[in-house]
């Protein structure tokens, strides 16, 4: 398919100027000034419009098992409902259980997806257990392009690992060239006080943020770039919370450690009262690490403002309001997760663009080209330059709207941004020149998504 987005104003991470845009092939071909349309060409009028590089989320759950049930998204609902809040890239976490060989959850995740999601797509590799058939497997799975890992330091019992595993795993990514995404928490501390609120008779959602507090993701944090500094590793924490955890991430990078920070969009906008709401709404909101303080909010959107925070992520990990019952009675067993996939981008331009918080350029970076450069995945994806592939967002600043679960197209009952005004409006969306989205709703191919090989670069350094 031929396309040409004509009269745009393009914005890159660093670049702002009105051109056309012609893709030919899936990539882009040409970027001037009065293109004329070859014959059958798509032609986009984008006059008044912004055209942003595809946008790229760096985590999400769109296949998982876990707690006892499913996300409610597949691959088709969730790309889907990525494409129309912009997002035509996403990075899924492979799971393997604790017995459970990393080649076969990779088989797994492939047939969830291939033929399916309609955007394009890659995986981090989490590790559960280490030994020497899972390293061997590991290599495997790198030199076939998934080049990054994912360790969870909670979920005792489950996907946590142990230190020595922590280490190994470290060293045998520092060999590689691969970055280690972490979940930082403290998995004993965490158990700990599970147990003790529990025992207490404090059982309702309101509790899970009691049970994970700031000092136990900053203990995560520090313990997990230090090992980083002992081994070399390039580290990647993921959905940061707290000022508390900033600082330790900070402190490490003043000392030289090769790690990067990633937030959420819901730690940015929801406190930790949504969590105690009424008759077990709270559940809805109960995520790990938890929805926190107006303090640790305004650190996060500083350090989004400073670039102390390098990406956006959203961490969806649906489950709807019967799944959340589940925990009724036990805050333990609340499904941990909050839907955001579809309007991690346009909540963070409604409340970091259109405020003021963070320019354009900001914008695109923490959303796009920061998370295509870390994995390996710029130039093709992140930025709008002559070769790279033609996912573009046309984007309409003037509209403005209401975030509903009535009107969005994630896979789940409830939004957690319900009723809260959005501006802006994604009205075109492409995958390789294929125009996915018009005027916020889907209209393209099912099932076009590719699985994106990963050939390891030094540009996440």
């Amino acid at each position: 398919m031929t396309l040409l987005i004509k009269n745009g104003e393009i914005i890159t991470a660093d670049s702002r100027y009105t051109a056309d845009i012609l893709c030919e092939g899936g990539s882009i071909t040409r970027i001037d000034h009065n293109i004329d349309a070859p014959a059958g060409a798509e032609v986009v009028d984008a006059t008044g419009k912004y055209v942003f590089p595809g946008f790229i989320d760096p985590h999400t759950h769109i296949h998982l098992p876990f707690m006892g049930t499913f996300a409610k998204d597949n691959y088709e609902t969730g790309t889907t409902a990525a494409l129309c809040g912009g997002t035509t890239t996403l990075i899924d976490f492979v799971i393997p259980g604790k017995d459970e060989q990393p080649k076969d959850a990779l088989q797994t995740w492939r047939e969830q997806s291939e033929g399916k999601a309609c955007s394009d797509y890659t995986y981090h590799m989490a590790i559960t257990r280490f030994d020497d058939e899972v390293e061997a497997q590991l290599r495997d799975i790198v030199a076939d392009g998934i080049t990054s890992f994912k360790v969870f330091l909670a979920y005792k019992g489950a996907f946590g690992i142990n230190d020595e595993e922590l280490y190994r795993t470290l060293e045998l990514a520092e060999e590689l060239g691969v970055v280690v995404n972490a979940h930082c928490e403290n998995a004993e501390m965490v158990a700990a006080l599970q147990q003790k609120l529990f025992n207490a008779g404090k059982t309702g959602p309101e509790w899970h943020e009691p049970s994970r507090p700031v000092e136990v993701e900053a203990e995560g944090t520090r313990h997990f770039c230090r090992m980083l500094e002992v081994t070399g590793a390039e580290g990647y924490v993921v959905h940061l919370s707290c000022a508390d955890a900033l600082k330790e991430a900070v402190e490490a990078k003043m000392r030289g450690v090769n790690v990067h920070v990633e937030s959420l969009i819901q730690h940015l906008l929801l406190d930790a009262s949504y969590a105690e709401r009424s008759d077990f709404e709270g559940a809805q909101f109960v995520m790990s690490p938890p929805l926190r303080t107006q303090r640790d909010m305004a650190a996060l959107w500083a350090g989004f403002e400073t670039g102390l925070v390098d990406t956006l992520g959203s961490d969806h990990a649906p489950f709807d309001t019967e799944q959340k019952e589940m925990g009724r009675g036990d805050f333990r067993k609340i499904p941990n997760g909050i839907p955001s996939l579809e309007d991690r981008v346009r909540m963070f331009y409604t409340h970091g663009v259109a405020t003021g918080r963070v320019d354009l350029h900001k914008f695109v970076d923490v959303a796009s080209t920061r998370p295509a450069q870390i994995f390996d995945l710029f130039p093709k994806k992140g930025t709008i330059q002559l070769g790279a592939d033609a996912d573009l967002v046309v984007y309409d600043p003037s509209y403005e709207g209401t975030i509903s679960a009535d009107t969005h197209h994630m896979n789940v009952d409830y939004n957690p941004f319900e009723g809260m005004t959005v501006r802006g409006r994604c009205d075109v969306v492409t995958v390789r020149g294929n125009i996915q989205v018009r005027d916020g709703e889907f209209v393209g191919e099912k099932g076009i998504g590719k699985l994106l090989k990963r050939p390891l670069s030094d540009a996440g350094e």
